[in-house]
């Protein structure tokens, strides 16, 4: 079961990071952090976790390339019949260089895989959420409103618990 989780700390005495997480899945903030403040990370410990740093404009790219998804697949799901499963995928265009982004499962479950193809000499990455936290994330992603440095991130809605 995916949880999410509110941790607040003063970072450098400027604002606050927020950090964002349940089984599978983790989405920090911290305004202050230049370039990279954005952290997304997603696995267990069992199985072998990763995280890597966003820019602010690769987020908000991952952001708004998630939530097309989505839409697109909640669009889609009463046409499909139980067993038929479906790829969604994208690029965007992200500070010189790419964004892919997959959305592929059935009716009921899917998970979310990424590429960032990066400028020449910026470093790429890639990562893939499981079915329960592909949704965790999407909707925290979707909550999101980033702030400016010394700001707090303002989550849409207040935090879950």
């Amino acid at each position: 079961m995916s949880r999410t989780s509110r941790i607040c700390c003063p970072a450098d005495d400027h604002g606050a990071m927020e950090v964002r997480e349940g089984s599978g899945w983790r989405l920090v903030v911290d305004p202050d952090r230049r370039p990279f403040g954005v952290l997304i990370g997603g696995g267990d410990a069992e199985a072998g976790a990763w995280s890597a740093e966003l820019t602010l404009a690769e987020a908000l790219a991952m952001r708004r390339g998630v939530g097309t998804l989505v839409e697109q697949h909640r669009a889609l799901v009463s046409s499909l019949m139980d067993e038929e499963a479906i790829e969604l995928a994208m690029e965007l265009a992200c500070e010189g260089g790419e964004l892919w982004l997959c959305l592929e499962g059935d009716r009921n479950r899917w998970y979310l895989r990424f590429v960032l193809t990066p400028a020449p000499g910026q470093r790429g990455v890639e990562g893939s959420w499981g079915g329960e936290a592909s949704m965790a994330l999407a909707a925290a992603l979707q909550t999101f409103t980033p702030a400016e440095p010394g700001g707090e991130p303002a989550w849409a809605g207040g935090i879950p618990a």
